[in-house]
C-alpha cells in the first residue's frame, strides 16, 4: 500500500476534505530596514528590539520600554483613563472620533503618551513616553496634559524626570491650535521644574519630529538619543524642497546632531537603563534633594 499523502485532487475525488496548506505564521520573520536581512522575530525580541545582525533599532511599544527600563512591577501609571475629545469635529478620511476609537482598539493605548512613577535600579523617578504607534505619537491635548501633570508631580515629589520621545507626527492637526498650545504648556512646566532645581533627561528615539522636537524633547538638561534616530522639525524631503539644496550626509540623524552639539550622547537601547541610572547618581537633584 502506498504511504504517499494524497493530493487535494485525490482527496476531493474520494470525498475527503482537502488538506490545509501550511504557511509561515504572520510576523515570525522580519526584514531589517538597515541590513535588509530576514531576521527571526524572536531573536529581535530577545535583543532589546535590535537586529542581531547589524544592531538596527526596531520600533518597540511604550509598554515594552517600561519593561526594559524599570525594575519589575515598580512602574505606577498615572492618568491612565485620560482620553482626547474632538473639539473641532475634525474629519479627514474619517471623523477624528472614529480615528481615536480605531487607534485605541489597535494599539491598546488610550492616547500617544504614558506617564508615571517607577524605580530604575532602585532609583525613584518620574517618566513620560510617547508612542509613535498611536497617530504617529502626535501631541494632542491629552499628551500635553499628561506630560505637564507629570512634570508638576516630579517638581512636587522632588524626583528626577525622564521623557522618552518617539513622535513622527509633531502637533496633532486634528486638534488644531489646541494641539499647538501644548508645546508652550509643557515647556512652561519644564521651566518651573528647572527653576526648582530638577534634573530632566530627554531621550530621543526614532522618530522625534515636529512640535515634539521643537519643544520638550529639546529642553533636557541632558539629551540622549538612540543610534540613527531621525530627529528634527520638518522631514528631510520638506527641507530639500524648501532650501533647494542637497542635504549633508546623515542629516537629521542622531550621529549628525551629536557632531553639531544638539545631542549629548548616543546610547544603544540595551545600555539606556544603566546610563540613565548613572546620570541620576552623578547629577542628582541639587536643590530638590
Amino acid at each position: 500500500m502506498s504511504s504517499a499523502v494524497p493530493s487535494d485532487a485525490d482527496a476531493a475525488s474520494n470525498g475527503l476534505p482537502a488538506r490545509k496548506k501550511r504557511g509561515v505564521p504572520e510576523g515570525l520573520w522580519v526584514r531589517c530596514d538597515a541590513c535588509k536581512n530576514t531576521v527571526f522575530r524572536k531573536l529581535i525580541d530577545q535583543n532589546f528590539g535590535l537586529c542581531p545582525d547589524c544592531g538596527h533599532h526596531f520600533y518597540i511599544t511604550a509598554q515594552t520600554r517600561i519593561e526594559q527600563l524599570f525594575d519589575a512591577d515598580s512602574f505606577e501609571e498615572w492618568y491612565a483613563e485620560m482620553t482626547s475629545k474632538d473639539p473641532l469635529d475634525f474629519v479627514d478620511t474619517k471623523p477624528y472620533r472614529d480615528r481615536l476609537k480605531a487607534e485605541q482598539k489597535r494599539t491598546g493605548l488610550r492616547d500617544a503618551c504614558i506617564v508615571g512613577k517607577g524605580y530604575m535600579r532602585g532609583r525613584p523617578l518620574v517618566c513620560g513616553m510617547t508612542d509613535s504607534a498611536f497617530i504617529m505619537g502626535s501631541m494632542g491635548s491629552v499628551v500635553g496634559e499628561k506630560l505637564t501633570r507629570a512634570i508638576e508631580k516630579a517638581t512636587e515629589l522632588a524626583l528626577p524626570l525622564v521623557i522618552i520621545s518617539g513622535s513622527g507626527g509633531g502637533a496633532r492637526m486634528h486638534e488644531g491650535i489646541i494641539s499647538l498650545i501644548q508645546m508652550g504648556k509643557v515647556s512652561a512646566a519644564l521651566a518651573r521644574y528647572h527653576e526648582a532645581g530638577g534634573l530632566y533627561i530627554s531621550v530621543l528615539t526614532n522618530p522625534t519630529m515636529g512640535g515634539v522636537a521643537a519643544s520638550f524633547a529639546s529642553l533636557g538638561d541632558i539629551i540622549l538619543a538612540e543610534p540613527k534616530a531621525l530627529i528634527g522639525f520638518a522631514g528631510p524631503r520638506v527641507v530639500v524642497a524648501t532650501v533647494g539644496k542637497k542635504l549633508p550626509e546623515g542629516f537629521q540623524t542622531s550621529e549628525f546632531l551629536l557632531a553639531h552639539g544638539f545631542v549629548d550622547r548616543i546610547v544603544p537601547r540595551y545600555e539606556l537603563k544603566r546610563e540613565i541610572s548613572r546620570l541620576i547618581d552623578y547629577c542628582g537633584n541639587p536643590r530638590l534633594s
